[in-house]
This record gives C-alpha cells, structure tokens and sequence, in this order.
C-alpha cells in the first residue's frame, strides 16, 4: 500500500468526506481491519477563501505548493487536492514535486467515459465555473462541459461559501440547485458534475434528475485505486 498525501482544510468538512471515503474502501477492499496509509496537510481556510476572493492565486500557489513539498518530505507518495477549486494550482504543484498529483478531472472524466456520457453540467464555485482550468482538461479528455446561467452561478458560489463551508444544507438551497440542474438536463446534458467538493453533502442521486458524478468520492476511489495498485 503506497501512501497518500492529502491536501485538504478546503474546507474541512469535504476533508473528513475524502478520509471518510479513502478509509472505508480500503476496508472495503482489503477487509477489516485494514486502513489507508495516508498523511494529510490540512490548511487554514480562512486566509485561502480571502486569497481566492482577492484573486491571489500566486500566493495561492505558493501555499498549497510548500503543502505538497511538506508531504513528499513526510513521505507521501502522492498529492491528492482535496478541493475542486484549488486545482487551479496543481499544474504548478506537479513541477514542484518528484511525486504524482491525481488530478480530480483525471478521475471524473474516466468515470463519466465509463458512464457513456459526453456532456456533462459543471457545478462548482465561480472560480470553477467560470475559470477553464477543469473545462480545459474536460475537453482534453474528449468531454464537454457545460455551466448555469450567470445567476444561477452566483447562486451556487453564494450556497457553497455562505452555506456549505458551515455545515449549513437547507432545503431551500437544495431546490435551487435541482432547478439548476433541470436546465442543465434541458440544455442537453447527460450527466451534472458535482464539482465542489461540499455539494454533495446537499445533492445526493434521489435529488438530481440527473445521474450525478460526486467529484469527491470519484477522486478518492481513484486515489485507493493508485495506493493499492501493484
């Protein structure tokens, strides 16, 4: 079993899904009483939410890449960004170090493949949305990725950074976010990419009219597939 290094505290509540998730598949897999073997750099997410609302992502970089540095040092084996949005700096991250980083849209793009789908929503914070660092490696992958309207964008980043980083899932929300994904099925979408990682604590598969793609257990699965590999 090869060891995980997990960036997270982006926020912490989809941290604890990631080793909730890595945990009980390795389990799952190996049988009791096994576990991961994995290491997890949790950051502040106070200074990241005002670092990414000011535009800074140099510091950004920065930070989450002395994250990666300080695992290899620890003797992680991998980095797993436990974060859609912070994705934006694993390009400079895997320069940065001598070992892998598993790429959440690697992972998703594989599971919608295997799904059949083509073009796939894309839920996510603005940065995420509106950015192209993970549509451009959707598109890569072959894939096409499609966004709400501007309001239904403002509203989702809005739920997630007011809501859903505190723990907050009101049904209120959860009924914007499935009209969202209504239009999203309108538009001609086959599949909605849960992609933040604390938006499938408020969307699970009964509320979506959508198959939903959860990046967070995708990209967690796809990190046990690579430690227990050979």
């Amino acid at each position: 079993m090869r060891i995980i290094g997990l960036i997270g505290g982006m926020s912490w509540e989809s941290s604890l899904e990631y080793y909730r998730i890595i945990n009980t598949e390795v389990k799952r897999r190996l049988g009791s009483p096994h576990s991961a073997h994995c290491i997890m750099y949790s950051l502040e997410f106070a200074r990241m939410h005002a670092l990414q609302h000011a535009g800074r992502w140099d510091i950004l970089t920065e930070q989450t890449i002395e994250a990666a540095q300080a695992l290899e040092r620890a003797g992680a084996q991998c980095i797993v960004i436990c974060s859609n949005t912070m994705h934006q700096t694993a390009p400079h991250m895997a320069k940065a170090v001598s070992i892998p980083v598993l790429h959440i849209v690697d992972a998703t793009a594989n599971y919608l493949k295997a799904m059949g789908a083509e073009t796939a929503g894309l839920l996510g914070t603005r940065f995420t949305m509106e950015q192209p660092f993970l549509r451009d490696r959707f598109q890569e992958h072959g894939l096409r990725v499609m966004v709400p309207s501007d309001e239904q964008r403002q509203m989702v980043h809005r739920v997630i950074y007011e809501e859903l980083i505190d723990g907050r899932f009101l049904d209120a929300s959860r009924r914007q976010f499935q009209e969202v994904v209504d239009d999203l099925a309108a538009a001609g979408c086959e599949a909605v990419i849960l992609g933040c990682t604390e938006i499938p604590l408020l969307i699970k598969a009964e509320h979506s009219s959508l198959p939903i793609v959860d990046t967070t257990t995708v990209h967690a699965k796809a990190a046990v597939d690579w430690s227990l590999r050979n």
